[in-house]
């Protein structure tokens, strides 16, 4: 339709079934063209815009006419203005989606996040909550970013400050492909520290957690620290680590993880500095598709306190999610990490998604994105996935 005449719609009012047929139905017999709408639903309010073009044999003041009439017969209010005709074009540079995490989630907050968004040359095109709890999350589409890495270093400064979450990821249908999503074990998919746990059963338990938190900080060797500690566990009878794997808690939100990514055929792996006596059970109790530990040496019933094979340290970690991802068939950019120690950072660097969560400092200043909030299932937020679709998707399945 060749026409510069163009009319905004905007109804507003109690949402019902049928308000968006009335009005369509309303504009239906006139010589006009739909050329953008959006709909929105805020706790039963309705906020319906519909940019319409009007060919140059319809008059303007009954197709005005028409929508005051619809909104009035549906008690609704309606404001109609002039629109342009042709889309503005972006502000110059990429598009990002800004993820912002709360707990709770302030005003404040939002209102920081974008006056660093303004003070960089970007817009906000469009914002959606995805989800209410355990968290607040709210996503933010972005144009006109012209630099993404100073807008990063920017909203990750404010969010320290704040005391809330962000991540920063460039918009585009990578979010819907295939992704490999390996996470570290000890202090990440589960509660604790699975060397400490058999150390208080080897009556070692402070000097172990001493050693573990130097190496954790990045403070020591991961692999010399390692074997420190297990050899404190020498003589341990093996039944310990049953009793250790039976008081193993998963961390809050790791099956609803593990439960959606898996619905959405992602493949999921784990790798852990930890041991493969612990780590296997996980692998079976959770049906994930690939892992990688230590294993420590039995002899006679009773550990030896010595390892077995090659050590999964630092650079261990990083070469386990490449096989991974090989093993997959993902490119390294669709895979993340997510990970709480030092032993973690070549890992999470590698990673097209590298995340620190609940992590020690170092870790949390050299990830892309860090986490605070105390639930695993937060990382969906991260990938787009709402509250919502998780739930809907667990009632059909009867979780």
């Amino acid at each position: 339709m060749a026409s510069d005449r163009t009319l905004l719609v905007t109804v507003t009012g109690r949402d019902r079934p049928g308000v968006t047929s009335a009005l369509f139905g309303a504009l239906a017999g006139a010589d006009i063209e739909v050329v953008d709408v959006e709909q929105v639903v805020i706790r039963g309010r309705l906020v319906l815009g519909v940019l319409i073009s009007i060919g140059e044999a319809q008059d303007e003041t009954t197709v005005r006419a028409e929508v005051a009439e619809v909104a009035e017969h549906l008690g609704m209010d309606v404001e109609v203005a002039a629109g342009a005709a042709e889309e503005a074009a972006p502000p110059p540079g990429g598009r990002l989606h800004v993820t912002i995490l709360g707990h709770p989630l302030r005003p404040a907050a939002v209102a920081a996040v974008a006056a660093r968004i303004a003070g960089c040359g970007g817009n906000i095109d469009r914002i959606t909550r995805l989800s209410r709890y355990p968290v607040t999350s709210l996503e933010l589409d972005l144009s006109g970013t012209g630099d993404p890495a100073r807008l990063r270093r920017e909203l990750v400064a404010e969010a320290a400050a704040g005391g809330f979450d962000i991540a920063v990821q460039p918009a585009g249908l990578h979010r819907r492909a295939k992704r490999l999503v390996v996470m570290d074990v000890d202090s990440t998919l589960i509660q604790h520290e699975v060397i400490e746990l058999l150390a208080e059963r080897a009556g070692q338990g402070a000097e172990v957690a001493r050693v573990t938190e130097e190496a954790m900080r990045g403070e020591l060797d991961f692999e010399a620290s390692l074997r420190r500690r297990v050899h404190l566990l020498a003589g341990l009878p093996a039944e310990a680590l049953e009793d250790v794997r039976k008081a193993v808690q998963l961390t809050p939100g790791a099956r609803t993880l593990v439960r959606t990514l898996q619905r959405l055929d992602h493949e999921i792996a784990i790798v852990s500095g930890g041991f493969t006596q612990v780590t296997d059970a996980l692998v079976e109790e959770l049906g994930l598709d690939y892992s990688a530990a230590n294993t420590l040496e039995i002899e006679d019933g009773r550990l030896t306190g010595r390892l077995v094979g090659p050590i999964i340290d630092r650079p261990g970690k990083a070469a386990a999610l490449e096989r991974f991802a090989a093993a997959a068939g993902v490119p390294l950019a669709q895979t993340v990490a997510i990970g709480d120690g030092a032993n973690d950072l070549d890992m999470l660097a590698k990673a097209g998604l590298g995340v620190a969560f609940n992590a020690k400092p170092v870790v949390r200043e050299a990830a892309q994105v860090s986490l605070s909030v105390p639930y695993l299932d937060a990382i969906l937020f991260l990938l787009g996935i709402s509250r919502e679709e998780v739930e809907e998707a667990d009632a059909e399945a009867g979780v």
